[in-house]
């Protein structure tokens, strides 16, 4: 039986990257920060975004999974790293995405907004989406 691991739709990009070792994971959590978009945001919290909240019918929003501060957010992507949840796909030196699970077991993704300056923004995977089921699997059988 295949693992959800290796199971992807052929239309999807999204793939974990081979493990990296703590070294260059190291290096990657030392180089990326938490940016934020407005559009996944109905309650502003303190992420002092412009404008504070936009929220967009289409779009996944981290207030329904009570992600309100960004120290929460920024503490998410960095554990993403550190746990290896990082995509194959890489632009100017940094991952296309990262993955993390929150408290309450929702799979959420962040995408590299700014790939000058190495910032995100992320929000909630939809429960219908394949690869998030891929995520808290990945994330339940690595070290935190």
């Amino acid at each position: 039986m295949m693992s959800m691991l290796s199971v992807t739709a052929s239309d999807d990009k999204r793939r974990f990257m081979d493990p990296l070792d703590h070294d260059a994971l190291d290096m990657i959590v030392s180089r990326i920060s938490y940016g934020g978009n407005p559009e996944h945001k109905r309650n502003p919290g303190d992420f002092g975004l412009m404008p504070p909240s936009q929220p967009r019918p289409d779009k996944s929003l981290c207030d329904e999974v009570g992600i309100f501060k960004k120290a929460e957010a920024e503490r998410l992507l960095l554990d993403g790293v550190k746990r290896g949840m990082i995509s194959q796909n890489w632009r100017q030196g940094f991952p296309q995405n990262i993955w993390a699970v929150t408290e309450d077991g929702i799979a959420v993704e962040a995408q590299l907004e700014n790939a000058g300056r190495g910032t995100y923004h992320g929000y909630p995977m939809p429960s219908t989406d394949h690869f998030a089921k891929a995520v808290v699997e990945r994330w339940d059988n690595t070290n935190g």
